[in-house]
């Protein structure tokens, strides 16, 4: 399964319904298995330091495979910074899921920001989850 744009656009409007649920704006990136930006969306009156925040949280997801939360918390727990793993784009803030196909393999990744970190990672996570339990592997 190959993660296109359309599912792409399809991932950025559930995680806007989740967002305005909430009652303010985000930012959400969505990337491919490489970590290359499929789609991005801003909503009205999201910060504009959230545009790259968001385009970073989902490529470390799509590059490192874990979440960036697991991945600030690797940081933590190893005493190093993201740039010992040279590259300049990884991040360990919260807001960074890995999209996986129902057989588990990555095919992308998705970043979210503009609320507090535990709302971004909250529906970067629900929002790829929500992906592999109902579309299934595509042939």
């Amino acid at each position: 399964m190959k993660l296109d744009r359309s599912d792409a656009h399809h991932l950025i409007e559930e995680a806007v319904i989740q967002a305005n649920i909430l009652g303010r704006p985000m930012c959400v990136a969505v990337t491919d298995e490489r970590g290359a930006l499929l789609a991005f969306s801003r909503m009205d009156g999201a910060p504009v330091r959230s545009i790259k925040l968001s385009e970073a949280k989902a490529y470390s997801a799509a590059r490192l495979g874990v979440t960036t939360t697991a991945f600030h918390a690797r940081l933590v727990r190893e005493g190093v910074q993201a740039s010992y793993f040279a590259d300049s784009t990884l991040t360990g803030l919260p807001g960074g899921a890995v999209i996986c196909s129902q057989s588990g393999a990555i095919i992308g990744g998705i970043g979210i920001s503009g609320l507090a970190p535990v709302e971004d990672q909250q529906i970067a996570d629900e929002v790829a989850a929500a992906l592999a339990r109902n579309m299934g592997d595509k042939t």
